[in-house]
């Protein structure tokens, strides 16, 4: 089981275009943890096999998504989020209107993920 997912060529594309444009609620985010302000490294936009998650913490092995209504109830969800866990990477998920809303509470659960997460293997 190997920690990090290689990236693909299509995956890295679409990566780069991504963090070029990245949504305002991305943006707020990536602003309250970057440069390791909550003692993790985070990178945002990452490939990770066939998948471009929002921002992954690769030291503790946790993926944080950003979605607005048209990942309600998602099924594709589901199977991406397995498949990050067979990899060791744990999901949290936030409506973008939670993070809008409430990002100091987004920020508590995402430092509360980090405590209790431990690092891949």
């Amino acid at each position: 089981m190997s920690s990090r997912l290689p990236p693909t060529s299509p995956s890295s594309q679409i990566a780069r275009a991504l963090r070029r444009n990245l949504t305002p609620e991305e943006r707020l985010l990536w602003s309250r943890i970057r440069s390791r302000q909550l003692g993790v490294s985070f990178r945002r936009q990452e490939p990770m096999g066939r998948y471009v998650v929002d921002f992954v913490c690769y030291e503790r092995g946790l993926v944080v998504e950003l979605d607005g209504s048209q990942h309600a109830d998602s099924a594709d969800d589901v199977i991406r989020d397995a498949d990050m866990l067979e990899h060791g990477f744990k999901t949290l998920r936030f409506w973008n209107n939670e993070v809008r809303s409430n990002p100091d509470g987004v920020l508590e659960r995402i430092q509360q993920a980090l405590n209790l997460q431990t690092p891949p293997p």
